[in-house]
């Protein structure tokens, strides 16, 4: 089941929130939300739904084992990044590693590695069993590892109700999309949490901007994706192969981020508050600061537990480079079992360790149009790794690029329909730039009777340790007159009314049967 269906929008969640608000008390919510979550992952994949309650209960066992003895699982004042001095059971954590991987190992990448040995054999030595890839097991074993690692450093504090780890790391919102949520993100909430009406408005707001994001963005440029890719480079020649490198470049940024957004929305719902994963990437003036806005709850995932524990930048530079390289392998085997996957990753390791020892300085000194471009075209052509997997279509697709099939190949312009997507171009550009946010500062800043901030600083439109995504999506202020308070109320109902204006039409885009990719299958 995904957020972008009809048996979602109008069975599951209406009939979860109905149960949800009904039931009294914390402890009955948290365990109808476990329940229901594991409800939501059977639709899909029933027979896998056993390999989850396995992860939940082996994981559960690590973390009452690997912590401290004795501790508290809370930061002690002034603890380092390890909190604190004391650490747990280093026997405990390297089993939890061993298994998580595991997990995650059998089930990714038996085929892969059967074809790479039977390759290098020429024969049939490691049968590959083609096993169907359980949906989601990437993003809830990286949760439920950084779950044992945090309890062993002496961050958390191990939960000893099984239900509550369960629900932790089964919790539907997220469960097959991410974000990656820390338990320290939410520990505090998982019983302490309050639901409010204002709370559930928030993240309905946001909800609606993710659907739409990913009904009406992401669908409407996968249908030009999909058809140049399908076509391939010969056939589409340079417009067609830059036309649909483009609409994937928007297709797979909606349909992430908005994912995200609903994820976060749905969690705002229940009164949990989790951070936000996506930050205006393709504003960023280099690769280093796109990996800092772009899918922020992985980037912070391989930082802590991978990149920072290899030794991070405090070695020597050869070190460094291995670091960097080491990471960025790691995260492109995550994305995928296969070796487009690894190339994507080794083409973001290269490039970062670029910024950082030879163009990184020139960058920062160039005007800010020079980096975006820059930026700009180096994603944009690194999606045509993550984007074609077959080796054979990727070659004659950049052959296509560089023009060596002329403008449209094969094809005339009118067949290519490329010309049909530049008003849907011109409206994902305008949505991927914090203008609506910029817009909204100003006019918050008008009625409280101050001069606004500016959205374009470092860091982007908000603090995303302390704005969550649904502060993007609200209108609020302390008006400083009556009159501009009235003013402001009618601002907000014209706004509130523009998103229910984008969840019917998204409702109605899924209800119609619209093109409706679902791209996180590989994860």
């Amino acid at each position: 089941m995904v957020f972008s269906s009809s048996t979602f929008l109008f069975a599951f969640m209406p009939l979860f929130f109905a149960a949800y608000f009904a039931v009294p008390g914390r402890k009955a919510k948290n365990v109808l939300l476990l329940l229901a979550s594991l409800f939501f992952y059977a639709w899909g994949e029933p027979v896998y739904i056993l390999l989850m309650l396995a992860s939940i209960a082996a994981n559960w066992l690590f973390g009452l084992k690997a912590g401290p003895k004795g501790a508290s699982g809370r930061h002690a004042a002034g603890a380092g990044p390890d909190g604190g001095a004391r650490k747990g059971s280093k026997g405990v954590l390297l089993l939890a590693v061993a298994f998580n991987v595991a997990v995650i190992g059998f089930f990714k990448y038996e085929g892969f590695v059967a074809g790479i040995v039977n390759g290098a054999a020429g024969a049939a030595v490691v049968p590959d069993l083609e096993l169907p890839l359980p949906i989601g097991i990437s993003f809830y074993t990286l949760q439920a590892l950084s779950y044992v690692i945090d309890v062993y450093r002496g961050q958390v504090a191990p939960q000893r109700n099984v239900l509550y780890l369960g629900m932790y790391v089964a919790c539907f919102p997220q469960l097959i999309a991410g974000p990656i949520v820390r338990y320290s993100t939410i520990q505090e909430q998982v019983l302490g949490r309050k639901e409010t009406l204002a709370g559930a408005a928030d993240g309905m707001r946001l909800f609606a901007v993710g659907l739409a994001k990913k009904a009406l963005l992401a669908n409407t440029c996968a249908i030009l994706a999909a058809k140049m890719v399908e076509m391939g480079g010969p056939e589409i020649g340079a417009v067609g192969a830059w036309a649909g490198l483009v609409a994937y470049t928007f297709q797979i940024f909606f349909d992430f981020s908005g994912y995200s957004d609903m994820a976060i929305g749905l969690g705002r719902m229940m009164g949990f508050t989790y951070l936000r994963n996506f930050n205006f990437p393709y504003v960023s003036r280099s690769i280093t600061e796109f990996w800092r806005r772009w899918h922020m709850s992985l980037s912070t995932f391989f930082r802590d537990y991978v990149y920072i524990p290899l030794g991070g930048s405090r070695c020597s530079v050869p070190r460094h480079v291995f670091n960097i390289m080491a990471v960025w392998a790691i995260t492109g085997l995550w994305h995928g079992a296969a070796w487009n996957y690894v190339g994507w990753g080794v083409y973001y390791g290269v490039l970062l360790v670029c910024e950082k020892y030879l163009w990184g300085g020139l960058l920062k000194r160039a005007p800010r149009i020079v980096g975006h471009l820059y930026t700009v075209l180096v994603f944009t052509f690194g999606w045509s790794f993550f984007w074609i997997t077959d080796p054979a279509q990727l070659v004659p697709y950049w052959q296509a690029m560089a023009g060596a099939f002329g403008a449209t190949g094969s094809s005339t312009f009118w067949e290519l329909t490329a010309w049909e997507y530049w008003p849907v171009f011109a409206v994902c550009a305008l949505a991927s730039t914090p203008a609506l946010p910029w817009a909204k500062e100003r006019l918050v800043a008008w009625a409280e009777g101050r001069l606004p901030r500016s959205v374009f600083a470092e860091g982007g439109t908000a603090n995303p340790k302390t704005d969550g995504s649904e502060s993007l999506c609200v209108l609020s202020a302390e008006c400083a007159t009556p009159a501009r308070t009235a003013a402001f109320r009618v601002a907000q109902a014209a706004w509130d009314l523009c998103l229910v204006a984008l969840l019917v039409l998204s409702a109605m885009s899924i209800v119609s049967g619209s093109f409706n990719p679902f791209i996180y299958f590989q994860f």
